[in-house]
């Protein structure tokens, strides 16, 4: 699921784009933040999808196997136990699972070729054949098979790789919490009740994380203006030009933290865009970053502006 720290990206990649165009409505780009982060959750259900296509898939080879000119006896009696994998078949009856392929209108028509050929490099596997040899399944044995196929025949298939980075453009930086998706649905699907099962949320408290984003991202271009004075007035020695957007868009987002979210450590704060800072900024971004909200953050400390609820929070 997406952590804070996944969420502060999605405000740093909206921030971002408000910025850089000359379309400065506030309500529009909040939409847009929002879409992307469901663009997340609609990449899980597609991945959810295409391991049910190649389980599907297993049919048509055993009909293709099966009207071959000569047929061997395996060919006309083939093992299809994986269709009725628990995993596949508590997906199948899951009701939010259901509802969200209807939403997305997910169809792998557009790629016929993709479930075949992972069901090929699948049916050759030693894993697959072990599968298919044992006896005594369990919930816990049919969910291995899965992982098999998320992780070691889609994430290793160049063709999937390029499908999911054509449809959905954040799949480089969303790839790592599709995964987290993904794991902690094999972790939620632990009932022998299908019913049970629940698929993973985007966020650990939507509602919650929700008013976060929105409220970070609006606070960030209202004080935009007060920031940015703040942040020119500590790097007086320094060329405009030469200070990246990125590092000027992550102080000004810790600095609407610092003062604006008052449940919000500062150490949290200002780890979180040191971390982030390494991903999308320049080598030296982090040090410089720390350095300059080490000046803001005393003298904001000082003029007592930064009021947090809890002991120790303003540390």
């Amino acid at each position: 699921m997406l952590n804070r720290r996944h969420l502060r990206v999605k405000v740093l990649q909206a921030l971002y784009a408000y910025h850089q165009t000359e379309q400065k409505d506030v309500k529009q780009h909040e939409k847009n933040l929002l879409h992307n982060i469901d663009q997340v959750y609609e990449m899980y259900i597609w991945m959810l999808s295409l391991i049910d296509e190649v389980i599907q898939f297993s049919s048509n080879d055993a009909e293709e196997r099966a009207n071959k000119h000569l047929p061997t006896a395996e060919d006309l009696n083939p093992n299809l136990k994986i269709l009725e994998n628990r995993f596949i078949t508590s997906l199948h009856v899951n009701k939010d699972y259901i509802l969200a392929l209807k939403k997305y209108k997910v169809s792998w028509d557009f790629e016929p070729e993709l479930s075949k050929s992972l069901f090929l490099v699948l049916k050759n596997s030693d894993e697959y054949k072990a599968y298919l040899q044992k006896t005594d399944d369990t919930l816990l044995t049919d969910k291995d098979i899965i992982k098999y196929i998320f992780k070691k025949v889609i994430l290793k298939s160049t063709l999937a790789e390029q499908v999911f980075e054509d449809k959905f453009i954040a799949w480089p930086i969303d790839k790592e919490i599709l995964q987290a998706l993904i794991a902690k649905t094999f972790k939620n699907f632990s009932n022998d009740n299908p019913h049970e099962n629940k698929l993973a949320e985007v966020t650990g408290n939507w509602p919650e994380d929700r008013d976060f984003i929105i409220n970070l991202f609006e606070e960030c271009i209202r004080h935009d203006a007060e920031y940015q004075e703040l942040i020119g007035n500590k790097t007086q020695n320094w060329e405009p030009e030469r200070i990246a957007m990125m590092d000027t868009l992550l102080m000004k987002m810790a600095i609407t933290e610092f003062v604006n979210f008052a449940s919000v450590p500062v150490k949290v704060t200002i780890n979180e865009y040191l971390e982030i800072a390494k991903e999308f900024s320049t080598p030296k971004s982090n040090s410089f970053i720390n350095g300059i909200l080490d000046k803001i953050l005393f003298e904001l400390k000082d003029q007592n502006k930064i009021r947090k609820t809890g002991r120790g929070l303003i540390e």
